[in-house]
Order: C-alpha cells, then sequence, then structure tokens
C-alpha cells in the first residue's frame, strides 16, 4: 500500500492507541492464570495477534471483543501443541514465549515473519545448551525442546530486556525458586518494570534488590499461580511520540489517553521534547503541543530505542547538530533503523551520519523527496517519515504503508485527524 501525503494544516486532538508493550504483557499474564481475566482498551494490532494465538496455542481460551479481550486461562495445564507457533515479526511475542513453551516439556517450533530470527537469541541459545536442552536456530525458524529447569541465571543488562521478562514469566511455574542476576549496565530497565507490574497485578511476587559488583537481582519464588485480573491497558507513550513531536513541529496538537505516572520507559519522550525546547502543557488524560522552534539536544537512547526513528527526524528540524548515543540496537529491528532513516531522509535533502550506534544529524530545511520513500517495512519507519513530511509541509509518497499494521492500524485514520491530507492506495 502506498500513502500519498499532501501539504495539510495540522492541528486538533487525537487519543493515542493502548501500549503494546503493556497488553504483551497482560496477554500472556492472563494466559498463565488460573481463572478468566477480561483485558480492556486492547488494539488488536499484527503483534498483538500474533501473542493472543500463541496464548490459545498453550491452552488459554480467547475471546476478542471489539476493544476487550476474556481470556480463560490455562493455569499451568498446558495443552498439546500440534503446529509452528507462529510469532510474526514480534520479538517480544518470541522472546517472551520461548521460555513459557519450555515449560510444556513438548518440542516447539517457532516461526514468524520478516527479519524476526535474523534478531539475535544467543542469550537463550547458551542457557538452553546449558541446562542440556534443545535449542535450533535458522533463517526461517527456531525450535526447543525440554523443560526448563529453576536456578541461577546471569545476563548481561545491555542486551534487550525481553529475554529477562521472558524468564520472568516462566519463573513462577518452576517447581522450586530461581534467581535471575542482571550484569550492569542495566538498560531498559523501564521494561522490566513494566514485567513486574504485570506480574504483580496478575498476583506474582518478586523481590528486586541490589547484588554485589553493581548486579540487580531478581528473586522468584516458586512454585505460584497466576490470579486472573481484569484491567484496562494503558495508552502508548511510544506512539504518543509521533503526534507529539509533529504537534511540536507544526503545532496546535493534542494527545490523549496517556498515563502522567506510567512506568513506559518511552514517557522520556516529554523530558527530550522539553529539553529541545518544545513548549506543551499538560490537559485531562494527556498534554497539548504547541509549534515550537526547537535546538539540538543529546539523546541517548539506552532504555527507548523505539522512539529512535522518530527522533531522527524530529532532529533535521532542531537548530545545531543532535547526537544520538547508544541506537546500536535500532540496526536488529523489522529494519536497520538506523540505515533506513539514514537513506529515506536524505531523500528529503537531510543530513544524517552514523557510527556503530552514535548518529548524528544537522538541522536543515527539508524539501519534497523527487522519488518515492520506502518503508523497509517497519511501522516505525513509516510513520516517522510522515511526520517528517506533514511537519516540512512538503508531499510525499511512502511505499509499503501498510507496514504500520504491526503496531498502529488506524495510524493514518489518526493524522487525519489532525488535518492530514492522506490517500491510500493499493
Amino acid at each position: 500500500m502506498d500513502a500519498k501525503l499532501s501539504v495539510s494544516h495540522i492541528g486538533g486532538s487525537l487519543a493515542v492507541p493502548p501500549s503494546k508493550s503493556a497488553a504483551h504483557r497482560a496477554v500472556l499474564c492472563a494466559a498463565l492464570a488460573d481463572g478468566a481475566s477480561r483485558i480492556d482498551n486492547i488494539e488488536y494490532s499484527d503483534d498483538i495477534r500474533a501473542t493472543l494465538d500463541a496464548a490459545a496455542q498453550l491452552g488459554a481460551k480467547v475471546a476478542r471483543g471489539e476493544r476487550s479481550v476474556t481470556i480463560q486461562g490455562c493455569g499451568g495445564g498446558f495443552a498439546t501443541v500440534t503446529r509452528p507457533v507462529f510469532c510474526n515479526e514480534s520479538g517480544s511475542t518470541l522472546r517472551f514465549l520461548i521460555p513459557v513453551f519450555s515449560l510444556t516439556a513438548q518440542k516447539i517450533r517457532f516461526t514468524g515473519a520478516g527479519r524476526l530470527f535474523a534478531r539475535p537469541q544467543e542469550i537463550y541459545r547458551a542457557l538452553f545448551e546449558k541446562q542440556g536442552l534443545k535449542f535450533e536456530q535458522a533463517a526461517d525458524g527456531l525450535t526447543i525442546f525440554g523443560r526448563l529447569r529453576p536456578g541461577v541465571f546471569t545476563l548481561p543488562g545491555d542486551v534487550s530486556s525481553q529475554f529477562i521478562s521472558g524468564l520472568l514469566f516462566a519463573a513462577p511455574l518452576l517447581e522450586s525458586p530461581s534467581t535471575i542476576q542482571i550484569l550492569p549496565p542495566f538498560e531498559s530497565r523501564s521494561y522490566v518494570g513494566m514485567t513486574l507490574d504485570a506480574l504483580a497485578r496478575f498476583g506474582v511476587q518478586v523481590t528486586e534488590a541490589p547484588g554485589p559488583d553493581g548486579k540487580t537481582v531478581l528473586t522468584i519464588p516458586a512454585p505460584q499461580r497466576y490470579r486472573p485480573c481484569d484491567m484496562a491497558v494503558e495508552g502508548d507513550y511510544s506512539q504518543a511520540a509521533f503526534p507529539a513531536v509533529l504537534g511540536a513541529l507544526a503545532g496546535g496538537v493534542t494527545v490523549t489517553g496517556l498515563a502522567p505516572e506510567s512506568r513506559q520507559g518511552d514517557r522520556v519522550i516529554l523530558d527530550i521534547l522539553q529539553r529541545c525546547g518544545a513548549k506543551f502543557s499538560a490537559v485531562s488524560g494527556g498534554y497539548r503541543f504547541e509549534r515550537s522552534l526547537l535546538r539540538a539536544a543529546p539523546i541517548d537512547l539506552s532504555d527507548c530505542p523505539d522512539l529512535g526513528p522518530v527522533l531522527m527526524a524530529m532532529a533535521c528540524f532542531c537548530s545545531g547538530t543532535t547526537v544520538i548515543e547508544n541506537a546500536g540496537r535500532l540496526r536488529l529491528k523489522e529494519s536497520d533503523r538506523i540505515a533506513a532513516m539514514q537513506a529515506e531522509l536524505a531523500k528529503f535533502g537531510g543530513r544524517v551520519e552514523s557510527s556503530g550506534g552514535t548518529v548524528t544529524i544537522d538541522g536543515c530545511a527539508l524539501h519534497a523527496p523527487e522519488v518515492p520513500l520506502d518503508s523497509h517495512n517497519d511501522h516505525r519507519v513509516v510513520m516517522s517519515l510522515a511526520v517528517a513530511a506533514l511537519a516540512a509541509g512538503v508531499p510525499a509518497v511512502i511505499r509499503g504503508a501498510n507496514a504500520v499494521a504491526k503496531s498502529w492500524p488506524d495510524f493514518f485514520d489518526a493524522m487525519r485527524a489532525l488535518g492530514a491530507r492522506v490517500e491510500l492506495e493499493e
């Protein structure tokens, strides 16, 4: 699908979609609970559909409503898995579920789409091989066999927090307690915090304490039982970043549906915008962003990698030179997001340079791209390029814009609510 954006007058209000990160966690906890849970404020993005389908394969009964889902958890009584577990392009789905599906003691094959199996899984490979369990990864899938055993798990803190969360979901269902030792530096700590919040909501106890040599130690008593819980998924700060940045650049945008005390790491978008000179104010359930003259400020992505693409787009509008550090993990997402944004922003006349995990962007005036923009099959690249075009006030065509279905299927409708003139063509 192509998205054709025309010069538009931006202004208005929108409610952000529910947090994909929080929804993954709630669905998995509900699937493991002993009883029925209702989860409200669900959006059926491709990633969440993958997690819901996998929950059903575990043995949970899933009843989908329009904006809510009721899940009768399996309570640890796992079903026989008769077909591969399809994770689509969702790294969260895959990494959360590998330890959990190992508890079935069955031979499990995970499949997916896009670049999913280009993402590193060495943390799990080493852990499984240490316990004498099967772990085989190929370009088209991953196979495990053998039940994870309790123990002391030592993980580096500078890799994806999804490995830590995956162990946290499985460990309470083991036969005796386990400990997870996280080596410094502990990056993406906020995502682990979201997992701990979800576990507590569903009745699972985990204690966190500082350990020797700067380690963070998580102790998980076991066996425990997940208890059912009715809850609503909070709004997504990572998605709110797109209209927030657009509002700071074009003005008059109100973003609602956000919890002001959220533990989401991407809530730091507010701090980043403030440091860059953005003018915004709190309103009921969200914030109103006014057009501002932005200036460059140093940005650290160690705890908010998903913000990388839109911040690269924003940096083109900032006076001075923006330096973004700790961006290396962007190279291992649905696309190499550094290379993708560098190539596409160049079509606007953007000046982006990168070296390893550092990205440098010079503020400049963007012009209309002379050729279509490429989505690189990446939802965040599409949304960031749309923000760049609308904020610059130039027409643009984005090829493969349907990639937004991965996390925000209604993204272009939301942009229309802000006055964007968008035509979608198959």
